[in-house]
């Protein structure tokens, strides 16, 4: 029988709260399918997809050119791997049997559960659920009080920061060309004319595009950062901790 493993890890919650990473999820396959007398033919990995929803590699498989035949399974460590949305878990299941592949579970083995297999798989995957989701709230919380202190707490940084260990610090470069904006909107100069000298200058926005109106629009309105403040979410503004590149 031919299969494919399948493995997946968040690097945020490696790091934090899933201890399952990828070395014993292969190591969980390979001795399952070892003692099944499984050929494993592919390996497919979601490396570092931090949200619910994001599993590129989960998804060349429902949607791309596997099949059965070869393809008979789906191998994973645990049930989590594929999804810890109930709903998500059995939308990825349901897509896969329409292929006639099973999704098999190494650590829980539904199958030989016999009637009871679709209630405990359901059951697991509400726990996974409701995990997933305190995790989110902890997260959340202990992003919500670094940033009461001013800390920075995730997101985009700002055009003229970068992110150094967790926290905001200037780019010298970039800082320059902030303090430029500003000077010439106080000036009256026009945002095209902005846009123009900033072409001018070789100066790209973070993702390495050129400016535009709109892109100097959240600069601008962007200004309390600039200054040193700092706000998160609904948050009100606080003192940042991070060094500001405008006086106020």
């Amino acid at each position: 029988m031919k299969v494919i493993g399948y493995m997946r890890v968040s690097t945020d919650r490696q790091a934090a709260e899933d201890k399952y990473g990828l070395e014993a999820q292969r190591a969980d396959i390979v001795a399952y399918c070892e003692k099944e007398n499984w050929e494993i033919i592919d390996w497919v990995v979601d490396k570092g997809e931090s949200g619910a929803y994001e599993r590129p590699g989960f998804d060349e498989i429902i949607y791309g050119d596997v099949a059965n035949p070869p393809v008979e399974k789906v191998v994973v460590g645990k049930s989590d791997r594929v999804a810890r949305d109930i709903e998500v878990y059995f939308y990825y299941k349901m897509m896969l049997r329409k292929k006639n592949i099973e999704l098999i579970s190494v650590t829980e083995d539904f199958g030989k559960m016999g009637v009871f297999s679709h209630m405990l798989e359901s059951f697991t995957i509400c726990v996974a659920e409701m995990e997933r989701e305190n995790i989110n709230k902890r997260t959340s919380s202990g992003r919500k009080i670094k940033a009461s202190k001013g800390g920075y707490s995730g997101g985009s940084a700002p055009f003229g920061y970068k992110v150094v260990n967790g926290e905001l610090v200037i780019d010298p470069e970039a800082a320059k060309a902030v303090r430029m904006i500003f000077k010439m909107v106080d000036d009256g100069v026009g945002y095209r004319a902005i846009c123009a000298k900033l072409k001018e200058m070789g100066v790209k926005t973070q993702r390495g595009g050129q400016f535009a109106p709109g892109t100097l629009t959240h600069i601008i309105n962007n200004k309390k950062t600039y200054q040193g403040y700092y706000k998160y979410g609904d948050m009100g503004w606080v003192k940042g901790k991070h060094k500001p590149i405008l006086t106020e």
